[in-house]
């Protein structure tokens, strides 16, 4: 079980597009009480499940299951690699329902409230991380890539959640235009190697919202 008793502040306020130096004092105690209304409500939940796979000159194959990654991005990702390990994390519904309670009674809480939950759900798939790599006594690890990263698909989310079975462990769900459900949510795909993997590249240069990101147009970065 994780727990996550505190969340990053700085991150959060880059999600509402804060910029470095900025003097918070006259709004720190309703990040306090942001913060602390978050960690009460949210329920932190992760599944993940490891498997091998095949390489092709078109995609990847996610052996003994149904699921298939294509595109060049995937394929850079995962070259070194023998095994990929896929994971999905959740702040659960209610992280959802305060939000959208507080967008009919508090406009600004809510703000605050929607960048911390993106913050959190970040700090979840990295301590998540570290018990996939503990559990699994891995060596050498990528770091996460998402569907929708560069040119791999986003349509892939359904077939994602039902190959680890993340419906059923941790209630996630997907829309018929790929939007995970609950919306504080995230799957990667990080591959495995029996090698020390060289460093990949990453950032905005491969991925395929490079052009509409909304980050990007402020001058900030989504932590891809």
């Amino acid at each position: 079980m994780i727990k996550i008793e505190k969340i990053n502040i700085d991150e959060a306020l880059r999600y509402m597009g804060y910029k470095k130096n900025i003097n918070i004092d006259n709004i720190s105690s309703l990040l306090n009480t942001c913060e602390k209304n978050l960690i009460n409500s949210a329920k932190l939940r992760y599944c993940y499940k490891i498997f091998d796979i095949e390489k092709s000159s078109e995609n990847i194959k996610i052996l003994n299951t149904d699921l298939t990654l294509s595109g060049k991005s995937i394929y850079n990702h995962l070259e070194d690699c023998n095994k990929a390990v896929l994971m999905a994390c959740t702040l659960s519904d209610n992280a959802d329902r305060l939000i959208s309670r507080l967008n009919i009674t508090d406009m600004t809480s809510a703000l605050i409230t929607d960048a911390m939950a993106s913050t959190m759900i970040e700090q979840l798939c990295n301590e998540a991380e570290s018990v996939i790599r503990k559990e699994l006594d891995i060596k050498n690890m990528t770091w996460r890539f998402s569907p929708g990263y560069g040119d791999l698909p986003i349509s892939i989310q359904k077939s994602f959640i039902k190959t680890i079975n993340a419906d059923k462990q941790i209630g996630l769900t997907v829309t018929d235009s790929n939007i995970l459900i609950p919306r504080k949510s995230v799957t990667a795909i990080i591959g495995v190697s029996d090698s020390p993997l060289p460093q990949k590249k990453r950032g905005c240069a491969i991925c395929s919202m490079n052009k509409t990101c909304q980050y990007r147009k402020r001058g900030l970065h989504c932590g891809f």
